[in-house]
């Protein structure tokens, strides 16, 4: 009997594309899709359990880590595997805190995913090679970089509220996008400027737009 398989990401290129590459494992079978958290979700209520969950860490309204928190909390029995463009001591450090199973970057999803799964299904957390260096490498340092620092103090709607202001976006682009109000986005923003020590907005501007070409956001 094969594994069941949810994947959610609201690329429509990425989701059929990995979509595929599972489907052609002779063990695993994606029986459940999704484009946002909140549609995950949805599904997931009205649905046979899959065994386990694939998830995008950005994604329209609920990020993906904030999915990975409320599956942890509500369907423990459901691991996930988190995958993302992003540098992986900030983002796979968020991801495992919030529970999830195993941590991919995008870039080796293509050759490490089926791998991935398959290793979180047999009882085991699965991080890249890249991943394990880094925090061995911590390890041994007993420090973190102060970028990394400040970033991984953020909670996942205060770092994606970022990481839109690096992209350029305004505040009330970001409300629509978020679906949230101009107001509570600038209440984010005055938390991001007193967590991350910038002294007004032009320079959390450009320190977000400084991380997000560093990082190809």
């Amino acid at each position: 009997m094969k594994s069941k398989v949810m994947v959610v990401d609201d690329h429509t290129i990425v989701l059929h594309g990995l979509t595929q590459l599972i489907n052609d494992s002779s063990d695993l079978e994606v029986t459940l899709q999704a484009g946002s958290a909140e549609s995950a979700l949805t599904l997931l209520k009205a649905s046979p359990a899959p065994d386990i969950l694939v998830t995008d860490i950005s994604l329209p309204g609920l990020s993906g880590i904030d999915l990975t928190k409320t599956l942890s909390s509500q369907m423990p029995n459901i691991p996930v595997l988190v995958l993302s463009m992003h540098d992986e001591m900030v983002h796979g450090e968020r991801a495992f805190r919030a529970g999830a199973k195993g941590y991919l970057t995008k870039l080796e999803a293509t050759d490490k995913v089926v791998i991935a799964i398959r290793q979180i299904l047999s009882g085991e957390d699965y991080l890249s090679e890249r991943m394990q260096a880094l925090l061995l490498k911590q390890v041994r340092s007993k420090r973190k970089t102060g970028i990394v620092s400040a970033l991984t103090s953020l909670t996942a709607r205060e770092y994606e509220i970022f990481r839109l202001i690096g992209m350029g976006m305004s505040s009330s682009e970001i409300a629509v996008k978020l679906t949230r109000s101009v107001k509570t986005i600038e209440a984010h923003r005055a938390n991001l400027k007193q967590k991350l020590g910038m002294r007004n907005a032009i320079e959390l501007n450009r320190f977000a737009v400084n991380y997000a070409d560093r990082e190809r956001i």
